[in-house]
């Protein structure tokens, strides 16, 4: 079992006790509601690790943490409202890879992720894997490339939306293995995730999590984990790299961010709390049966992040030739 290892800080105390800290205002933060924005479909892997994190902030804080699901646009319509939302520590935004392609990816969205967002904690980071309908004719990863390079485009894969994490993941394996695959693209992972269980789609890039108890079920097939070594949860499935795609890597992290000029104060009971609640055994427990691992770092650590993400990122989007508008 992963444990976050960090120190409550005194403002949290300060907020579950409901007394007056530094420049929170007058009463408590929080003294009501505080809506987690998931801009994505229930059952996706951002709605499931939001819910986790959300439903642990509740019990640290002792408010409830409403989660608020936007999906669409490939994560952009959440993530606009989140930005335009007061910066009062009330409305916060789940974000996952999926925000930092979008950065390179749209020429025009109504948000910038580095500049409209004060970073508060990187929550989680997620394997990916790859998961066929059962109904398609392989059970490994050659398989599926003499396939696809025998029927250019009549294979297609489900992806969460163009932008994705899911999407991204396909199309670097495309790249790499030299492959057409047609591109069908969902609203969010929980629909693109029932697309491939009910055998409308073919191929998906999962995160592990969300379609573990498929491949445990027979219902989706697993042929390898995407992520640098093998996954201790499935270690029978090797990785993309280890079957001749060594430059293959992709997965998932999330972490959650503020409306940008929320007060420093605000956003570090954020981080503390999200920390208190990612120690506690409970959540702790449920990230990692689900194989994702708890992070819990400093706002100033996930804003390095973000920033090595979204030119990384940007680096890959370029030489794929991909854009989105």
């Amino acid at each position: 079992m992963t444990m976050v290892n960090a120190r409550i800080g005194p403002l949290l105390a300060c907020c579950i006790l409901g007394l007056p800290a530094g420049n929170v205002a007058a009463q408590a933060y929080p003294s009501k509601v505080v809506r987690y924005v998931v801009p994505g479909t229930p059952g996706a892997g951002a709605d499931i690790v939001g819910r986790i994190v959300a439903g642990g902030l509740t019990d640290v804080f002792g408010r409830q943490v409403l989660v608020d699901n936007r999906p669409g646009a490939a994560s952009n319509i959440g993530a606009e409202i989140a930005a335009k939302a007061p910066p009062d520590g009330y409305t916060v935004l789940h974000i996952n890879i999926t925000h930092a392609v979008n950065a390179s990816l749209y020429r025009n969205l109504g948000y910038n992720l580095l500049r409209d967002f004060a970073p508060v904690s990187q929550v989680a980071t997620a394997p990916a894997i790859v998961v066929v309908h059962p109904s398609l004719p392989v059970k490994s990863i050659a398989e599926l490339v003499k396939l696809a390079r025998a029927k250019p485009g009549a294979i297609n894969y489900a992806s969460a939306g163009t932008g994705s994490s899911t999407f991204l993941a396909a199309e670097m394996f495309k790249g790499q293995a030299g492959i057409d695959m047609l591109h069908v693209p969902y609203k969010g992972g929980g629909e693109a995730q029932t697309s491939v269980v009910s055998g409308e789609t073919s191929i998906y890039f999962a995160s592990l999590g969300t379609v573990l108890p498929y491949i445990r079920q027979g219902r989706l097939r697993a042929l390898a984990v995407t992520s640098p070594k093998r996954v201790a949860l499935l270690p029978e499935y090797p990785t993309v790299a280890e079957l001749g795609y060594p430059d293959y890597q992709a997965g998932n992290w999330h972490g959650v961010m503020a409306p940008v000029k929320t007060p420093r104060e605000i956003v570090t009971a954020l981080r503390n709390a999200i920390v208190a609640a990612l120690n506690t055994p409970a959540v702790n427990k449920r990230l990692n049966d689900l194989a994702y691992l708890p992070v819990g770092d400093q706002p100033e650590q996930f804003g390095a992040f973000l920033q090595a993400e979204v030119a990384a990122l940007a680096k890959v989007i370029k030489k794929l030739g991909l854009t989105a508008d």
